[in-house]
C-alpha cells in the first residue's frame, strides 16, 4: 500500500526531516531503520494506543536485528506531567539507555509532547522519532518540535523546542479513533485555512462530510495541505518569533478553558475550537470580519461537530488564565486574530474593553 505514500521535507538546515503521509506505514522497518544510530529504540505509548499498534511497529524491527523497549503510560491529557515523564526517564535508565538510543512516540499529542521532551532531556538530548496516531498530532503537534508537558498553573509550561528525526503519519492508525478524537483533530485542521490558506478552507467546506467519514483520498489529502502549512511557518520561524505565533490561532482562548475545566474534560482541539470563536467575535469587534465571515467559522466548525461556545468562567478567570499563556510579552496578552479568512495578525494592540466583552460571551 506504500505506493500511495507522500512525504515532505521539513526544511531546518541540517535538522531538517521528512514526513511520511500514507496507509499501513506503521509496519514498515525500512521507512526508520535509516534514521536510527544505533540497533536500539524504546517506544513510548500508551494504555489505549499501544494493545492496539505496538506490536505492528515492534515485530518487524526486532525481526531487522532492533532491541526494542516499550514504555506504556497511562492515557489522557491529566497525565501530561512531571510525574509521568519520570516514568519515561525510569525506564531508560532501568534499561540503561545511551545517547544513541532512539524514542519513538506512538500515539497522540500527549504521547509526541512527552516523548519529545523526555528525549531533548534524558542525557541532555537522544534522537526521537514521531509516530501520531490520532488526527490532532499527524496535522499539528508531532511537526515542528514543541515538545513540552503541563504545569499545574498553566498548559505547556515546561518544555523545549526539539525537532524529530522523521515523522510517520499512518492514516490507518484513525480508523480506530473516537469520534470526538477526530473532531478535535479537524478544529487544527480548519485552523491552517483560517490564518493563511484560504484555498484550503474552501476545499474543506467543500469536502468536510468526507473528512469526517475519513474518506481515504481526502483524509491523506488534508494531512499532506495541513503539515505542508505547518512545515512551511516552522521552517520561516522555528523558535516563534514571528510568523509561527499564528498557529495559536484560538489557543490563548482555548488554552484557558483547558485549565479551568481541568485537563482532559474539554479536548485540545475542542477548546481551540470555541477559542477560535471567541479570536473571530474580538475580530469582529474590531471590524477586521464580516458578520458573514463569522457565520462561516462558526458553520465548519460545527460540520466539524466542534462546540462554537466556550463555557462562561467570568471574565476575570479568563484575563487571569490567559495572562499565563506563553505569548504574553511584557504583561501584555498577544493574541491571534482574524483580518479576513485565511489571513491571521499577532497583535496586542486592541481595546481591552472589547476583549472583556469577547470574554464576557453575552
Amino acid at each position: 500500500m506504500s505506493s500511495t505514500m507522500q512525504t515532505l521535507q521539513v526544511s531546518l538546515g541540517d535538522r531538517s526531516y521528512p514526513i511520511h503521509i500514507g496507509q499501513n506505514l506503521l509496519s514498515q522497518a525500512d521507512l526508520i531503520l535509516p534514521h536510527l544510530k544505533r540497533k536500539q529504540v524504546a517506544i513510548v505509548s500508551n494504555t489505549t494506543v499501544a494493545p492496539l499498534y505496538i506490536a505492528k511497529l515492534a515485530e518487524p524491527l526486532r525481526a531487522a536485528g532492533v532491541k526494542v523497549i516499550e514504555i506504556v503510560l497511562p492515557d489522557g491529557e491529566a497525565y501530561k506531567n512531571g510525574e509521568t515523564l519520570n516514568l519515561i526517564y525510569d525506564a531508560l535508565l532501568q534499561n540503561r539507555c545511551e545517547r544513541s538510543t532512539t524514542l519513538i512516540a506512538l500515539g497522540g499529542g500527549v504521547i509526541g509532547d512527552m516523548t519529545g521532551y523526555a528525549a531533548a532531556t534524558y542525557l541532555r538530548g537522544v534522537p526521537f522519532i514521531q509516530i501520531p496516531t490520532t488526527l490532532l498530532s499527524q496535522v499539528d503537534s508531532s511537526v515542528g518540535g514543541k515538545t513540552g508537558i503541563n504545569h499545574p498553573l498553566g498548559k505547556n509550561m515546561i518544555g523545549a523546542f526539539y525537532q524529530p528525526q522523521l515523522v510517520l503519519a499512518d492514516t490507518e492508525t484513525l480508523k480506530t479513533l473516537p469520534a470526538r478524537e477526530l473532531s478535535a483533530g479537524v478544529a487544527e485542521v480548519i485552523k491552517y485555512g483560517l490564518i493563511r490558506d484560504v484555498k484550503f478552507f474552501d476545499w474543506l467546506e467543500a469536502n468536510m462530510t468526507k473528512l469526517m467519514a475519513l474518506d481515504t483520498a481526502i483524509t491523506s489529502e488534508a494531512i499532506y495541505r495541513s503539515c505542508q502549512n505547518k512545515a512551511e511557518v516552522v521552517a520561516a520561524d522555528e523558535h516563534e518569533t514571528g510568523e509561527r505565533a499564528t498557529l495559536n490561532l484560538g489557543h490563548t482562548f482555548g488554552h484557558a478553558v483547558e485549565n479551568a475545566m481541568g485537563y482532559g474534560v474539554w479536548l485540545h482541539g475542542e477548546a481551540v475550537a470555541a477559542g477560535t470563536m471567541m479570536a473571530a467575535d474580538l475580530s469582529k469587534r474590531l471590524d477586521w470580519l464580516t458578520d458573514a465571515e463569522v457565520t462561516r467559522i462558526a458553520k465548519i466548525f460545527k460540520a466539524a461537530s466542534l462546540p462554537i461556545e466556550a463555557p462562561k468562567l467570568g471574565v476575570d478567570k479568563y484575563i487571569d488564565l490567559m495572562g499565563l499563556d506563553k505569548k504574553v510579552v511584557d504583561g501584555k496578552i498577544r493574541l491571534v486574530l482574524q483580518q479576513g479568512i485565511g489571513k491571521s495578525v499577532v497583535t496586542s494592540d486592541y481595546p481591552a474593553e472589547a476583549l472583556r466583552q469577547t470574554l464576557a460571551l453575552d
